[in-house]
């Protein structure tokens, strides 16, 4: 069987001292990697003080028996648009699978169908996205800066933002705290 080289349906983990504030203890959804490029959706970081009922209210979408869960920093590009990372049991106009991990919707069918308890049974909604040029994301896996892992996809639901950085690494057997900073040549 052969491996891809790319990342679809796995995480990013910023390395320690990774150089950039922005991505300091980030955990990415990579929801598409190819030769293109490739896009991801933090997941490691919620925007204090808004909710999802606040963007229901936005849409004016009664927000049901809908929890009013935290609204994840997907990134800095195009940080007003949404998306909602959901398990595959549910499927809208735009939906697409990612390596049948998980599935990504952008568009407000997933939130109308989220309110009306119809939506899928596990999502987050995030806004922004993180975005790579192509050869770009394996360049930045060369140096340090991401550490990639395919760890359940359980981190995504069942683990607080706060702490999906580092239980990403002990997923794969990895302190971080043992990590160094510092590079250097042999």
């Amino acid at each position: 069987m052969e491996i891809s080289r790319f990342l679809t349906g796995q995480f990013l983990l910023a390395m320690p001292g990774i150089g950039d504030s922005r991505f300091e203890r980030a955990v990415i959804a990579v929801c598409a990697h190819d030769s293109d490029g490739a896009l991801g959706i933090g997941i490691g970081e919620t925007i204090e003080g808004l909710g999802l009922h606040d963007l229901l209210e936005q849409f004016e979408i009664d927000p049901g028996a809908a929890p009013d869960a935290p609204v994840h920093f997907g990134g800095p590009v195009e940080p007003r648009r949404g998306f909602v990372l959901h398990s595959t049991d549910w499927g809208g106009q735009d939906t697409i699978d990612v390596g049948g991990r998980w599935a990504l919707s952008g568009t407000i069918d997933v939130l109308r169908a989220i309110a009306e308890g119809a939506g899928p049974s596990q999502w987050l909604v995030a806004l922004g996205y993180a975005g790579w040029t192509e050869g770009q994301l394996d360049e930045e896996l060369t140096r340090h800066g991401w550490f990639n892992t395919d760890a359940e996809t359980s981190l995504l639901y069942e683990v607080p933002a706060a702490e999906r950085w580092a239980k990403g690494y002990a997923a794969a057997g990895i302190d971080p705290r043992l990590l160094t900073t510092d590079t250097g040549t042999a």
